[in-house]
């Protein structure tokens, strides 16, 4: 199967499924389409596996789909881009010492909260793994991903402090994840136990390193836009700057997601101020949430069918409900405290705590990481665990959070 054929049933399915939800159920265009792709499963458990064929059809598929190239390496890029282009960096300045802490701090305390505890629970079972698997899941579960629950947000009328912070810490804990992935990764690879010291030196020269390229990056795709008036040449810049920033970062070491974050802030807030008239800023914002919302839709359809044919067991559905709960216990530890130590020099929007903390989806990225993981004996059950944690945040969480955060919103201020 070539890749055009793999790209245009993807995009047909999709397309149809998006369809179907914006007809009849009406759901976020990303949550419903990862919802009907799931559909099939409950056809298959009910007719013992049968249900015309499907599960073969979706194996015989995904089987030429590298979900760890076609994300880490392809949808990411776009997507980190087109998420940063919407951000205002005057917002952002305000909230920026939160997102800092949250993105940096809070993605290590939930990683460590969450591998630790899954590490400490399964000694208690008598059912042991090594430390540094845990610590993998606990990396690559951590980032959230709440993409799909932005416009949910707007729509319940969050305050634009709590946006600006989930907004923020979603796309700068995307880089610090992936960051903190490879490096375990890595150590994992090399029989090494991780240390602090190693991981804040590869942190440095990873993130460092990226927010550096992006600034350069996004500086010249700059110069040059502000040079000509034509929108089709200054779109196409911007679709350079993405994917040919990401592959240098990639190339040379260092984080390619950071890069196209701070990339995006650039071009978003300077380039879109001083460099482009009302015609090209029209196009340019069409044509990235354009490109958002298909490569999110597109995303969320592979994880329903990658769900649909996970080979699950009992076992491994007990261990996602257990992963979903210290997932989420993990995130509500790492928001509170942190939130609480800031508010020593700050104050927050009512209700930041509780909707930071259901709002963090988990989503593609997690998955993808997941998938990156070599062929070991606990590659199965971190890979089951891990889509029982996404499916439960983006379906749950997803379809909830605007009745938390109007809930957490109205009970703070009529307190």
């Amino acid at each position: 199967m070539s890749v055009f054929e793999i790209s245009a049933i993807l995009i047909v399915l999709t397309a149809i499924l998006s369809f179907i939800n914006a007809r009849f159920i009406r759901l976020p265009t990303m949550i419903g389409v990862m919802f009907l792709s799931l559909v099939p499963s409950l056809a298959l458990a009910i007719t013992g596996g049968a249900a015309w064929g499907i599960k073969p059809y979706a194996a015989r598929l995904l089987a030429h789909v590298d979900f760890n190239q076609a994300l880490l390496h392809g949808m990411l890029a776009f997507l980190l881009f087109a998420g940063s282009l919407k951000i205002e960096l005057n917002d952002l300045r305000k909230e920026w010492d939160a997102i800092a802490i949250l993105a940096l701090i809070g993605t290590a305390l939930s990683t460590f909260a969450i591998g630790g505890g899954i590490w400490l629970l399964l000694r208690w079972t008598h059912r042991e793994i090594p430390f540094v698997p845990c610590l993998l899941f606990g990396a690559l579960i951590s980032p959230t991903d709440p993409v799909a629950v932005l416009g949910i947000l707007k729509s319940a009328r969050a305050p634009r402090s709590i946006e600006t912070l989930m907004a923020g810490e979603s796309l700068f804990n995307d880089g610090v994840a992936v960051v903190f992935f490879f490096v375990v990764l890595d150590m994992a690879a090399g029989g090494t136990t991780p240390t602090v010291g190693g991981v804040a030196r590869m942190l440095a020269w990873q993130g460092g390193g990226g927010i550096l390229l992006g600034l350069v990056a996004g500086f010249v795709t700059y110069e040059l836009i502000r040079r000509i008036d034509n929108y089709q040449v200054e779109v196409l810049l911007t679709l350079a700057l993405t994917m040919g920033g990401y592959a240098l970062g990639d190339h040379i070491g260092v984080s390619s997601p950071l890069a196209m974050v701070v990339a995006g802030l650039f071009i978003g807030n300077r380039g879109r101020s001083f460099g482009m008239s009302d015609v090209t800023r029209g196009h340019l914002d069409t044509f990235w949430e354009l490109i958002d919302e298909i490569l999110n839709a597109v995303l969320f359809m592979l994880i329903g069918l990658e769900v649909l044919v996970m080979p699950f067991r009992a076992s491994y559905l007990l261990a996602g409900a257990v992963a979903v709960a210290l997932s989420l216990g993990a995130r509500w530890i790492s928001v509170e405290s942190l939130v609480r130590l800031l508010r020593l020099r700050r104050e927050f929007c009512p209700g930041t705590v509780p909707v930071l903390t259901w709002g963090g989806l988990r989503g593609g990225l997690s998955v993808a990481m997941a998938l990156s993981l070599p062929p070991s004996r606990y590659r199965n059950v971190i890979l089951a665990v891990t889509y029982c944690v996404v499916v439960f945040s983006v379906l749950v969480q997803g379809l909830t959070i605007s009745h938390v955060t109007r809930r957490a919103c109205r009970i703070v201020a009529g307190g």
